[in-house]
């Protein structure tokens, strides 16, 4: 068992429960530990992913992780801080404007995702161009057996209603161009985040999202 993760996924369950500034005042030292944690967990992911993805090596993964600290300026909840440990990987840093992968650690919300989330309009439009070109090429890696062993298709959580500026409604592909983000998911149990092999096992998934990531960089050059 991975004390280190099970060490985070107990903090995370608390901090749910007592999600106030006291509160975490009172545990820093507990977060701290925490987040060292999910740290070491980073490099040793980082490890992982080197071996497949060689655009990630000018990385420090430790610096890679997202803040705890919510931005509730704009939000009608405004609770301070999240209750998941998160971060991202991708050449130039987390994930902005660029494919990567994200890792995801909540109690009962596990997951690793790779692909491009929320592009800009500029990103977006080459992409879709990318797709309405090369659709096979993509559905390829959609449809490739080790991809759909850890994936089911693209997450459908940011999309038009109807078809693109630009595009036909009857576009043979119009299903994957009304995406505006384009990223794929897998989940874990907790029991799966806790056991020893969690690293290697999203490096595996990881490894399976690559071909994706490289269509979408190329679409983005």
């Amino acid at each position: 068992m991975n004390m280190q993760l099970e060490k985070i996924l107990k903090f995370l369950k608390d901090i749910a429960r007592n999600n106030n500034r006291d509160w975490f005042e009172k545990n820093k030292p507990r977060y701290l530990e925490a987040k060292n944690a999910f740290e070491d967990f980073l490099e040793a992911l980082h490890k992982e992913l080197l071996k497949f993805d060689e655009s990630l090596a000018g990385l420090n993964p430790r610096k890679q992780a997202f803040r705890i600290y919510r931005d509730v300026r704009f939000s009608k909840d405004k609770r301070p801080y999240k209750v998941n440990m998160g971060a991202g990987f991708s050449a130039h840093g987390k994930m902005e404007q660029e494919p990567g992968y994200y890792i995801h650690i909540e109690p009962g919300n596990c997951f690793v995702a790779g692909g491009l989330y929320m592009p800009d309009s500029g990103n977006l439009a080459r992409v879709r161009q990318e797709i309405d070109y090369n659709a096979e090429a993509f559905l390829k890696i959609l449809n490739d057996r080790k991809f759909k062993r850890y994936v089911n298709g693209l997450d459908d959580f940011d999309r038009v209603k109807t078809a693109p500026k630009g595009y036909a409604k009857d576009h043979p592909h119009i299903g994957l161009l009304k995406n505006k983000s384009f990223v794929v998911s897998h989940y874990f149990s907790d029991a799966q985040v806790k056991d020893r092999k969690f690293v290697k096992r999203v490096a595996e998934v990881c490894k399976a999202i690559k071909p994706m990531n490289d269509f979408l960089k190329n679409a983005l050059e």
